[in-house]
C-alpha cells in the first residue's frame, strides 16, 4: 500500500487528471439519466391529459415535436 501512495505522490499530475475524468465521466452520466427521466415523465404526463380527455392528441402531438425541436 505504502509503494501506492509513493507512486500517486511522484505522479501527482497524472492523478490529478485521472480523478477528475473519472469525477467528470460520472456527473455526466448521471446528468444524462436524469435530463432522460425528466423527459419520460413529461411524455407519460402528456399522455395522461389526452387519455382524461384534457388534451387532444393533436396537442400532445405538437407538444412533443416542440421538445424534441429544441433539444436538437
Amino acid at each position: 500500500m505504502e509503494q501506492v501512495f509513493q507512486a500517486v505522490a511522484q505522479n501527482w499530475f497524472w492523478s490529478v487528471m485521472g480523478l477528475i475524468a473519472i469525477v467528470s465521466i460520472v456527473v455526466g452520466a448521471i446528468t444524462s439519466m436524469v435530463n432522460g427521466m425528466g423527459r419520460e415523465r413529461s411524455r407519460r404526463e402528456i399522455a395522461a391529459y389526452i387519455a382524461e380527455g384534457t388534451m387532444t392528441p393533436e396537442q400532445g402531438e405538437r407538444i412533443l415535436s416542440a421538445k424534441d425541436k429544441e433539444e436538437d
